[in-house]
């Protein structure tokens, strides 16, 4: 499996440096171009560059010229004008986020969902498999708040309630011009944990089954009499940035760091068994239920 550790997510190598967003451009443009049946020095001659170049690109680590891509994307025979724009979209995010100019480098407590954060900023879909929890974009500012006081790492007040903020910018995508596509599965226990007491989480499936109703947002609840499936193991997210062919990326959040899933390969079977145990839940009018019945036992 092709993964990265949070202390390589961004790694050095002399003055270059490899993000996970230029990765992401990078492994676009090498599908784009083995689609197209050319090689790298065939790329090389429309930017009057050296393989080497397009290697570095391929491999995220330079950061992207919009010129570069449009030609690129001319050669390989990208034609989708919104696609060339994610890309374009892509590449102008990594260079901010070199240049730490995306808003969440601002915000100190984002922490190691940094990455993660830049990359659900130009996002068009992100599937979402939860245990324990309920999914950060689907929270409400109490949960968000009763989660990091239950946590020893969260200290300081101050520390608390600018994570909350964060994670409250990250929830504008779903409201936004061109919402941000969500498919949440979650496992019943999260609905039963009782984060921050009844009257914390009465609300918070109230808020649940708000954003449910919106067009963008598609909740599932995987039910305790499902028994195993496939991804017991633990949580995960699945990046989407493009079209249906494009890579996806897999977020994967461990005890104490990170994991990015960059394959193209492991990403199709991370997506495989979200979707084989979205299969295994109930249906979103069944899940709207069974979180309504649960939200009224915390009425107490």
């Amino acid at each position: 499996m092709e993964v990265v550790q949070v202390a390589a997510v961004q790694t050095s190598l002399g003055n270059r440096v490899s993000t996970v967003l230029a990765r992401r451009l990078g492994g676009e443009l090498l599908r784009l171009r083995d689609a197209a049946g050319l090689t790298q020095p065939q790329a090389a001659q429309v930017l009057s560059a050296t393989a080497a170049k397009i290697a570095k690109m391929e491999r995220g680590w330079v950061p992207f010229r919009d010129p570069d891509i449009v030609a690129l994307c001319k050669l390989y025979g990208q034609t989708d004008e919104a696609a060339v724009n994610r890309l374009l979209a892509l590449a102008k995010l990594d260079r901010e986020r070199r240049k730490a100019k995306g808003w969440w480098q601002h915000s100190p407590d984002a922490g190691l969902m940094a990455e993660y954060i830049a990359m659900e900023d130009v996002a068009t879909r992100v599937r979402t498999w939860q245990l324990s929890l309920i999914p950060g974009l689907l929270q409400t500012s109490d949960y968000t708040r009763s989660l990091a006081v239950s946590d020893e790492y969260w200290q300081d007040p101050d520390d608390i309630e600018r994570l909350v903020a964060v994670r409250g910018k990250r929830q504008h995508r779903l409201r936004s011009e061109v919402p941000l596509q969500v498919h949440a599965v979650i496992w019943e226990a999260a609905l039963r944990q009782e984060v921050g007491g009844a009257k914390v989480m009465g609300a918070q499936l109230a808020h649940l089954l708000e954003l449910a109703a919106m067009p963008n947002v598609h909740v599932q609840v995987l039910p305790f009499r499902a028994g195993g499936h496939p991804c017991i193991v633990g949580p995960f997210n699945v990046v989407s940035f493009a079209e249906a062919e494009a890579i996806d990326v897999v977020h994967v959040d461990v005890i104490g760091s990170t994991v990015w899933v960059e394959s193209g390969e492991e990403s199709v079977q991370y997506r495989r068994y979200f979707d084989r145990t979205a299969r295994m839940s109930l249906a979103p009018r069944d899940s709207i239920d069974l979180i309504d019945s649960i939200r009224k036992g915390f009425q107490r």
